[in-house]
């Protein structure tokens, strides 16, 4: 806290420079890169950027790791033999990149004006704690699974709901769990959990799926995969972990509860591109289109993580996208 009561800003502002601003209630400021997410492809192109000399900022609105923070155990991440906390992996990301020179500023991002003033280098940032302009700007807010909105959900999630079967899964070797969903995600999920659950039941609303046909071959000739057709999840059961799925039927309106260990949601879900507006294209999902540089169709603007097209939404190629913006930032930066 200065001595005129105001808390300090990181930045650079334009109307006292300097690296803090003790006075201005939204301030603009300038970096080489600004980066919008603290999840792990934000925290890792926030390592590259700083570490290759650049004014870096990572914008969060709520706690660095993103949605990995949110996992109890996370077992595939290389460099864990034990396994770590999804919380403790976040947090040592974002000291990592801190140390690295990247700076935090905990706002929300509110909109982005590429080329801002005519100038293709000149992206500006507006969030709720004032304007950022930046070289180049990384997008990696992430997205959020869409849940099932149901009881039991919030209560039993990380004590057997789980919205990720390849992280989730080996937990339930031997075990009974469901899959909620009927497209490629959901069948892909259910293929998988049988290599470690001894049985899977697929909750699917109707009475037909909408995952590709070879899919719903595999699905259809495995023996551990049983089906729950036109059903809905009423509530999920469970006092310190998931026991069962309460389920009605939407045809006859019967309920019926079916016993399982873990229940895997895969019902899609939401790209965080509401601020972005008509400012780059999106596909059909609202992730932002990028090519294997993680370049947008706007120069000086990248995407990394969950929130671009085809990502395998997994911490560990989260990173590696962040690491591959970063460094397509550097080329782009060294070209102006």
């Amino acid at each position: 806290m200065s001595a005129n009561g105001l808390r300090p800003r990181l930045g650079r502002c334009d109307e006292k420079p300097g690296p803090i601003c003790y006075h201005c209630p939204a301030v603009k400021r300038t970096y080489d890169v600004v980066i919008l997410g603290a999840g792990p492809a934000g925290l890792s192109a926030a390592i590259y950027a700083a570490r290759s000399g650049f004014t870096t900022v990572v914008v969060e609105k709520s706690f660095p790791g993103g949605q990995i923070a949110n996992a109890s155990h996370v077992e595939n991440y290389p460099g864990f033999k034990d396994g770590v906390s999804g919380f403790d992996l976040g947090q040592l990301m974002h000291a990592q990149a801190e140390k690295a020179g990247a700076e935090t500023l905990m706002a929300e991002v509110l909109a982005l004006a590429p080329g801002a003033g005519g100038k293709p280098q000149a992206h500006l940032v507006m969030t709720s704690e004032g304007e950022l302009q930046a070289s180049a700007v990384v997008v990696a807010t992430g997205a959020r699974y869409r849940t099932l909105d149901v009881p039991g959900e919030t209560e039993l999630a990380g004590k057997g709901v789980s919205y990720c079967a390849t992280c989730d899964g080996p937990f339930y070797r031997g075990k009974r769990v469901a899959v909620v969903g009927g497209g490629d995600t959901a069948l892909t999920d259910a293929l998988e959990l049988t290599a470690h659950a001894t049985e899977v039941t697929l909750v699917h609303r109707r009475d037909q799926l909408r995952a590709s046909q070879a899919l719903q071959r595999k699905a259809f000739d495995s023996p551990k995969i049983r089906f729950a057709w036109n059903s809905v999840v009423e509530r999920i059961e469970g006092g310190s972990a998931v026991t069962g799925l309460r389920l009605r039927n939407i045809r006859d309106g019967i309920i019926s509860t079916v016993p399982v260990d873990g229940v895997f949601v895969a019902v899609g879900s939401v790209p965080s591109t509401g601020f972005l507006g008509s400012t780059l294209p999106l596909d059909e999902t609202g992730c932002i289109i990028t090519n294997e540089q993680m370049e947008t169709s706007i120069a000086g603007v990248f995407a990394a993580g969950d929130v671009r097209h085809d990502s395998a939404r997994q911490v560990v190629t989260a990173a590696g996208d962040g690491a591959t913006a970063a460094l397509s930032a550097r080329r782009y930066i060294s070209s102006l």
